[in-house]
Order: structure tokens, then C-alpha cells, then sequence
């Protein structure tokens, strides 16, 4: 597949000019982000959220993300991100006294593109892009300090989101890993998330499921491809990306060897 990354830093323009569905799951870190060119459609485990042209959107950190970027017929698929990193945040709360107040954080998203503002922040953003301005990192500090205080002037509450530094607490494993074992990330990004080590995550997950993460992850994904081609008329090549799997070859094995039938042959 065609693509083109370029790398300013914390500012990222990224162009495709095919259908993509493979990506970082695990949003590390707060991203403000805009919508070029094409459709994406991110999906939280519970909704799709869709962006079109001249969308602009905040995503939070420390969630999981599962995304199709599309490109627009005979086009390329164009975004510019900026990445808003833990000690950039510390730094400016620092310079210009701003501190979260504590509350529950569950939305993910949130849709910015009616701001006049913002949208004429983004063009600026891409003709530095295009005259290759943004290689200078004076430039691009200033520009993600310009992003914040448009943030926080269009929606003053994102500070409580911004600014709060904590690590995720301790969660419902079980809860947590029903609605989100479909997400190919590593162990670590799973206990990470439910405010746990590794080690005690391990042991609160046997405990629960009476199974290692390892082996209920694989079950529990193999039931719903199953559900999903029995019940549903899905086809493999359609699901097992959705499912967690990184190819389809890994997940025709793994079905067969689980029910004796490829899944081509129990629809």
C-alpha cells in the first residue's frame, strides 16, 4: 500500500491512497486531530464515530480505538495530527496555572470542526506543511501552544481532560475485557488500562475468568467469529481484523483447530 508519513515532531501529516485498517489501537496520548481528505471511522467498542472532509476532532488518551481509513474515489486519504504528549501538557499547565479538577472521563471524542478558529488554525498548519516550514521545531512549539488555547477557548471544560496527569485506576476486569477483547494490543496495554501491573493483572484475570488472558482472549474471539458467520452470513476475510487477528491465515487455523471445520465450511 502507497502511503506517505511526514513527521514534524508532535505535528503529523500522514496521506494513503488505499483502504487501511491497521493502526495503533491504544491512544497514549490526547490528539487533536484533521480531516483532510477521505472518511475515517473510528469505533470505541461501542459506537462508530465518522469524520468527513474539514472534520476536526480531540481524541482522549489512554483508550482503545479500532479505525477505517478511507480514501475518496480516485484520491488519497489525508490527515494532519498533533499529538499532545504528557510533558508538553505539564509544562504549559505549569506556565499558565491551569489544573484539573477531578471527574470521570468517558466520553472519547470530541467533534471541533463548527469552529471557525480551529479551521483556520489547520490551514495554517498545512501551508507551513506544504513550504516545509514545520521542520522547524521553534515553529511547531508555538503552533501546538496555539492548538491549547483554542481548545480551551472553544471548550474551556477540556482542561479537566487536558491537565489531568493521573494513571488510570483500578476497574472491573471482567467488564472491561468483554467489551474490549476484540483489540489486538499487548497484555500490558490491557492492565495498563484496568489500573493494574501485569503480574496482578494475570492473577485478577485468572481468578475471574479461570483461564489465562492468553487462552480466553483466543476463545472468546473464536465464539464470536463463529457467531458472526453462522448467524450473521460474515465472511472470514470480512471479521477477523475486527476480531483481534493480524491475518487471516493465523485466523483459519486457529477456527479450524477450535471447532475441526474451517469457517468456510460451517455456514
Amino acid at each position: 500500500m502507497k502511503s506517505k508519513r511526514e513527521d514534524f515532531g508532535n505535528i503529523v501529516y500522514s496521506c494513503y491512497t488505499q483502504l487501511s485498517r491497521q493502526g495503533e489501537h491504544f491512544v497514549s496520548d490526547h490528539v487533536l486531530s484533521y480531516q483532510i481528505a477521505g472518511d475515517l471511522v473510528l469505533n470505541d467498542g461501542f459506537h462508530d464515530y465518522s469524520a468527513k472532509d474539514g472534520s476536526i476532532r480531540f481524541l482522549r488518551r489512554n483508550q482503545l480505538l479500532k479505525f477505517i481509513k478511507q480514501p475518496p474515489p480516485n484520491g488519497e486519504f489525508q490527515s494532519l495530527s498533533i499529538y499532545l504528549d504528557q510533558q508538553t501538557l505539564k509544562d504549559f499547565s505549569v506556565e499558565y496555572n491551569l489544573i484539573s479538577e477531578k471527574k470521570e472521563h468517558h466520553k472519547p471524542l470530541w467533534l471541533l470542526h463548527e469552529s471557525s478558529e480551529l479551521q483556520n488554525y489547520m490551514h495554517s498548519l498545512l501551508i507551513y506543511q506544504n513550504s516545509g516550514k514545520l521542520s522547524d521545531p521553534r515553529l511547531v512549539d508555538l503552533k501546538i501552544k496555539e492548538a491549547l488555547i483554542l481548545l480551551l477557548q472553544e471548550d474551556p471544560e477540556l482542561k479537566n481532560i487536558l491537565f489531568d496527569f493521573n494513571e488510570p485506576g483500578k476497574i472491573d476486569i471482567e467488564a472491561f475485557m468483554n467489551k474490549n477483547f476484540h483489540f489486538n494490543v499487548n497484555l500490558d496495554r490491557f492492565a495498563y488500562l484496568t489500573g493494574r501491573s501485569l503480574a496482578t493483572f494475570k492473577r485478577d484475570f485468572e481468578k475471574i475468568f479461570g483461564s489465562t488472558p492468553g487462552k480466553w482472549l483466543l476463545r472468546k474471539r473464536l465464539q464470536e467469529a463463529h457467531y458472526l458467520i453462522l448467524e450473521k452470513g460474515k465472511m472470514a476475510s470480512d471479521i477477523y481484523l475486527d476480531l483481534g487477528f493480524e491475518d487471516l491465515s493465523h485466523f483459519s487455523f486457529a477456527f479450524k483447530k477450535h471447532f475441526g471445520a474451517s469457517p468456510s465450511k460451517i455456514i
